[in-house]
């Protein structure tokens, strides 16, 4: 696993209790009953050919001029079973409170239905939180969406803990690394990406664990060891 250069460069407890409760989650075994799903959202801006696009002939490629005419940025929300190998992307022309309510409501209505709850991984964005639920539904319902969620939030500058940046990492490499000019073309090829990632069930096998985090970013703990020795120079002062 690839360590990002947002880890923060002191001791920080926050970041610590953080990772370590997703850590934790990573360890439970699949349970189709408390499904583990991942949520991230990304971007693309649509590009529009100025001039159509000359055929590949025999020995020469696709040619496609350079210029090119904007037609402006499209949100994307993923969510992700890990270990089920299963992902669902939706495209948004925002990335409002409302949005993410929708996207969060449509994961539990009508792809986890028969879940008890949705083991929830996820940043801590503004807008990914329960109130985003009842400023868009009525509060029984937003209750009722709640209730079947068991959420957890990496830690700031920890988003890589988040495994929906690996989906959304292949969904660059995969499908977006060329120029989509509507957003009906790129909802079209989100789709043939996701299904054929679904259908091939690809999985995420995550290595990194509690003990490891514990040696390999020990700097990131709090030292019991000087807060005793402070204590103990403190007691030792006002003895004297």
């Amino acid at each position: 696993m690839k360590q990002c250069w947002r880890i923060p460069p002191e001791a920080n407890a926050a970041f610590v209790w953080r990772m370590e409760d997703v850590l934790e989650v990573y360890t439970r075994p699949h349970d189709s009953h408390f499904p583990q799903v991942c949520m991230d959202e990304s971007a693309k801006q649509l590009l529009l050919d100025k001039r159509e696009s000359l055929p590949g002939q025999p020995g020469q490629p696709k040619r496609v001029d350079s210029t090119f005419e904007s037609g402006g940025m499209r949100k994307l929300f993923l969510a992700g079973e890990p270990l089920a190998g299963k992902r669902f992307v939706n495209v948004t022309e925002r990335r409002t409170s409302e949005d993410w309510a929708h996207f969060i409501r449509e994961r539990i209505d009508v792809h986890y239905p028969k879940a008890e709850k949705i083991v929830l991984v996820m940043d801590n964005l503004n807008t990914h939180t329960p109130s985003s639920l009842y400023s868009t539904f009525a509060p029984s319902e937003a209750l009722r969406l709640l209730k079947k969620l068991e959420i957890h939030y990496t830690p700031v500058h920890g988003s890589w803990l988040n495994m929906a940046e690996i989906e959304l990492s292949a969904l660059a490499r995969q499908c977006l690394s060329r120029r989509i000019g509507t957003q009906k073309e790129l909802e079209r090829e989100v789709l043939t990406w996701q299904q054929k990632r679904n259908e091939e069930a690809i999985t995420v096998n995550w290595r990194f664990t509690t003990a490891d985090a514990r040696i390999k970013l020990k700097r990131l703990y709090p030292s019991l060891e000087k807060k005793k020795s402070s204590t103990s120079k403190k007691t030792v002062a006002k003895n004297d």
